[in-house]
């Protein structure tokens, strides 16, 4: 009976402490998801994925503390020494975690120097691929064989990067006989490039006489296509060029020889 009276005790005590306490959490959760989403709406259109993500979180995160801290202050806690002792806490957390809070901080720094930005082409630590996610802690790559690169962003920050943009030149070629009409060649060549649905018409294409060799003359083909077209248009491209070359009775390949043998 002595344990029924003290369990009894403590509820009448603290029953409506600890119901009052978790009805604040309750509110402060629906608030900061709430606050969470408003901030999301607003600022989709104006920040990139990653920094809006950050911020979001740190808003949900501002509130649930407040949140907290008004739980805490209806059972008569002393905030400061509270603080306090996390304070100390948290540093022996982060001497123990510096790869962790490194990744942190490069991430922030990527997310506002902005050296890439997610649906580019990028080349960093001898690795490639199209940046498909930006994180606080690592940055994601998607590898042309849709395999993923998962880099440390204190790996990233400090190292050289090649940027390829959203956008890449291809290099094309073909090879026609020395007696081929150019004129006609080139003609053909414009209107394959031009009808492809992938090639981009700004930057427009570059097509010109590459290389002039003893065998044949070399056309350089230069089209412009986004990261995700690179290998469908060059494929197409070189599938249209053939079916346009036959049409018209173009030749490729080296130029004819004729080889005469004297005194043989």
């Amino acid at each position: 009976m002595a344990v029924k009276d003290v369990v009894l005790d403590l509820a009448i005590r603290y029953g409506f402490q600890v119901i009052g306490a978790l009805v604040i959490l309750a509110a402060g959760a629906i608030v900061a998801r709430w606050v969470g989403h408003l901030a999301d709406q607003r600022l989709q259109k104006q920040m990139e994925p990653p920094m809006r993500l950050l911020i979001v979180r740190a808003l949900k995160i501002v509130v649930m503390l407040f949140a907290v801290v008004v739980a805490l202050d209806k059972f008569g806690f002393q905030i400061a020494p509270l603080v306090a002792g996390i304070g100390v806490a948290g540093l022996g957390v982060g001497f123990a975690l510096q790869g962790v809070l490194s990744n942190l901080v490069a991430g922030l720094t990527i997310i506002f120097t902005k050296p890439f930005r997610v649906g580019e082409y990028v080349e960093l630590l001898s690795v490639r691929g199209d940046v498909s996610k930006i994180e606080l802690f690592s940055t994601t790559l998607l590898h042309p064989d849709r395999s993923r690169v998962v880099i440390p962003n204190r790996r990233i920050v400090g190292e050289i990067l090649h940027n390829y943009g959203s956008m890449r030149q291809r290099d094309l070629a073909v090879s026609v006989p020395h007696d081929a009409d150019l004129t006609k060649v080139l003609a053909a060549i414009g209107d394959v490039v031009g009808r492809n649905a992938r090639v981009l018409k700004d930057p427009p294409p570059a097509i010109g006489i590459a290389q002039v060799t003893e065998s044949s003359i070399k056309i350089g083909i230069q089209p412009w296509v986004r990261i995700v077209d690179v290998g469908a248009a060059e494929a197409e491209i070189y599938g249209a060029l053939l079916q346009e070359f036959r049409a018209r009775r173009i030749e490729l390949g080296l130029s004819r020889q004729e080889v005469r043998l004297i005194n043989a």
